[in-house]
């Protein structure tokens, strides 16, 4: 089974190679990453493409969180970054 991470490598490394593949990135997501891991990224779900130039960087903020840190230090969890997918 892929993991997340594996299956963003697959993604990026397919749009570095392939324009029309990252084209179709860039357009619909969804339907992209499909194409290139066979995963069905559900409704409701949604996935922004980015697309980095010399002039611009992007940086991701985690989701906020309404838990205060007292609760946050006493939940277990693990790391994710675009993983906060279905996939």
């Amino acid at each position: 089974m892929k993991t997340a991470q594996d299956m963003e490598k697959i993604v990026l490394d397919k749009a570095s190679e392939d324009a029309d593949f990252r084209a179709q990135l860039l357009s619909n997501p969804k339907d992209a990453i499909q194409q290139a891991v066979g995963v069905t990224v559900p409704d409701g779900f949604t996935i922004k493409v980015h697309e980095e130039d010399s002039r611009t960087a992007h940086l991701v903020l985690p989701p906020t969180s309404k838990l205060s840190l007292a609760d946050l230090s006493t939940v277990s969890g693990g790391n994710h970054s675009w993983n906060t997918s279905p996939w």
